[in-house]
């Protein structure tokens, strides 16, 4: 197996990783990007950017693209593989991919998260057929009909009133008693008379034959509620995509990568960034910073 090298190599072309990989290679390092699905990361499907990593930026489609082109302005290698682990030679590491090795004295890991799943019967058979987790992206498709969000934070508000601008009715179902989001987003649900929360509520199955017809909840007590509903969109968490990881990166209870105030992991020369690192904000501006503030401290290493 061949292998390429590089100054530094960035797991992950989300919002950190292209933001990380572009002020690396303005400093005059060799850097390459390796990413197994789209660019963007998380954000890729997010119309409008709230709050937006800058005053420009539109929607997250088009701020990652806009990163993009600048890297490759910048003879960044971007690597569409998947990383399927991390070794170590000393001072070097090598990431492993299907199609070879890639080696570099530092590793930036910002290969992101993903959305949490119900983990509830029928959402595995109806994805793709009323269950989604971009309202953005699919909401005009369920122009007056009723639909489910599941969740009480940040995302699932945003996206509930994403889809109150196209549904007759957003039944928004939430397992505590109050909202975990910004004030703002609670307010603007509870002045939203499209948005019916249903409180301390869990999801039990979603049923239908060819298309999400109906959402079964368990109410605080035991009691059952059917809600015929044509699609179910579920924002309850994230997990981190770590698992490709060795042992020797220190991960907390959930999965996320540890890391020091300086941005590095539990192995020097491993750094870690944005939703893939424990205590990240979640906001994207904050991994913008990540990706600026990683890419000064190595530059000083590379001295």
């Amino acid at each position: 197996m061949s292998t390429i090298s590089f100054d530094v190599i960035v797991i992950g072309e989300g919002i950190a990783g292209l933001t990380a990989a572009g002020a690396l290679a303005r400093h005059g390092l060799k850097t390459a990007t390796l990413e197994a699905k789209l660019f963007g990361g998380l954000v890729i499907n997010v119309n409008e950017l709230e709050p937006a990593p800058q005053e420009d930026a539109v929607s997250g489609a088009e701020f990652a693209s806009e990163l993009v082109q600048a890297n490759a302005e910048l003879g960044i290698a971007s690597i569409q593989e998947e990383v399927t682990g991390l070794t170590f030679d000393g001072d070097i590491k090598h990431a492993l991919t299907a199609g070879g090795s890639y080696s570099a004295r530092h590793v930036i890991i910002a290969s992101g998260a993903r959305l949490k799943k119900l983990g509830v019967p029928g959402e595995t058979e109806l994805e793709g057929r009323g269950v989604s987790q971009c309202a953005d992206c699919d909401g005009p498709m369920y122009q007056g009909e009723d639909v489910v969000v599941v969740g009480g934070g940040d995302s699932a508000l945003q996206e509930a009133l994403v889809l109150a601008r196209f549904c007759n009715t957003v039944h928004l179902v939430h397992r505590g008693g109050g909202f975990q989001a910004q004030q703002r987003f609670i307010e603007q649900v509870n002045d939203n008379p499209k948005i019916a929360t249903i409180w301390n509520a869990a999801v039990e199955n979603i049923t239908g034959s060819r298309m999400v017809e109906k959402v079964c909840v368990r109410l605080a007590g035991g009691r059952i509620q059917d809600i015929p509903c044509a699609g179910i969109f579920a924002f309850i968490g994230l997990m981190p995509n770590s698992e490709f990881l060795p042992q020797q990166i220190a991960r907390n209870d959930t999965g996320f990568v540890v890391t020091d105030d300086r941005l590095q992991t539990s192995l020097p020369g491993v750094w870690a960034i944005g939703a893939v690192r424990a205590g990240y904000s979640g906001i994207l501006r904050d991994a913008v910073k990540e990706g600026h503030r990683v890419a000064e401290t190595i530059r000083e290493h590379c001295k």
